[in-house]
């Protein structure tokens, strides 16, 4: 965990550097100033993150030159955080644990709420499946969420080295069900994997824990106009109107179990052995669309890629597969 904060420290010189010789007008304003732990210290309800800050390291850090956008979370929120994990105090989390916590609050490069869109950016923590950072999930369309847990209260707090946004709840870290429940564009497949007469438990299972079998997983998510497709495809209204055996198959055979697929170690050719015991065939198209071929013949389109949780990762697809 000290070389994953060294690294972070490296990549906040590096930004803080780059961001100085880009804006230097004469006036010298970028590199002076309260830093974001010297605002957090001045106040009063950040006065738990400040204290996990220091348990950490991380307080050192974030005090250095930088670029950087802090999710602070407010007293309120480490108080329900820790009573959700069953902790009365952060000496009960293990540091290590703590540190990954906090580092999902933080994202490379100042980020005001002005420049915020809906979609996925990278946070400092790193994901338990494949070591490399994982996602958060903003979305603006009512304020401002993220992973669709946690809410902005205070925007814009401006210091040296970036800039905070005070939150309500302590974003935990992700698990591919997080990303689904907090990403609209899932909302079809939400409901599909929590239909009441599912015998397999979906749900549970791929919110199963890093480094707990069957995890990790890889899921290929068909997004809502997939779904639309696919009842157009078997001339049904709803998906209530298809049987249970069939759809319990049909989304297994979206699910990879025991494997964290990046786009980086996807290669054309590639066969996936899902959990509905049915084969996936990864391809590539003669215009590089990375590509599904089905059981029967049918093609979906891969069209976002690397959504990266703690116990697995999801990549979007245009079409549901059928096994």
């Amino acid at each position: 965990m000290k070389k994953q904060i060294q690294i972070l420290a490296i990549a906040l010189l590096s930004l803080f550097v780059i961001s100085c010789d880009d804006n230097n007008d004469g006036n010298d304003t970028c590199c002076h100033g309260s830093s974001i732990v010297d605002i957090a210290s001045q106040e009063d309800n950040l006065s738990t993150l400040v204290s996990a800050l220091q348990a950490t390291g991380l307080d050192q850090v974030l005090s250095n030159e930088g670029s950087f956008t802090v999710l602070a979370p407010n007293n309120d929120a480490f108080d329900a955080f820790l009573t959700s994990i069953n902790a009365t105090s952060l000496e009960d989390i293990p540091v290590e644990v703590l540190t990954n916590v906090l580092l999902n609050h933080v994202i490379l490069g100042e980020a005001q709420s002005s420049s915020l869109t809906n979609g996925y950016v990278n946070t400092q923590a790193i994901s338990s499946a494949s070591d490399t950072n994982m996602s958060l999930y903003i979305n603006i369309d009512n304020g401002v969420s993220f992973n669709g847990v946690s809410n902005v209260l205070t925007a814009d707090v401006v210091a040296s080295n970036g800039v905070v946004h005070i939150v309500d709840s302590v974003i935990g870290l992700p698990t591919v069900v997080t990303f689904a429940l907090a990403d609209p564009n899932f909302d079809v497949l939400v409901q599909a994997l929590t239909r009441d007469d599912l015998t397999q438990d979906f749900v549970g299972l791929l919110s199963i824990p890093a480094n707990s079998p069957p995890s990790p997983f890889t899921v290929f998510a068909p997004v809502n106009n997939a779904f639309v497709d696919l009842l157009d495809e078997l001339g049904v209204n709803s998906l209530n109107d298809i049987d249970e055996p069939t759809l319990s198959a049909v989304l297994s055979y979206h699910v990879v179990v025991g494997a964290n697929q990046t786009s980086i170690n996807l290669s054309d050719g590639m066969e996936f052995n899902t959990a509905s015991g049915s084969v996936l065939t990864y391809s590539v198209s003669d215009s590089g669309q990375g590509t599904l071929l089905d059981n029967n013949a049918r093609i979906s389109n891969i069209i976002a890629v690397d959504v990266q949780a703690d116990n697995g990762i999801i990549h979007a697809i245009d079409k549901v597969v059928l096994p």
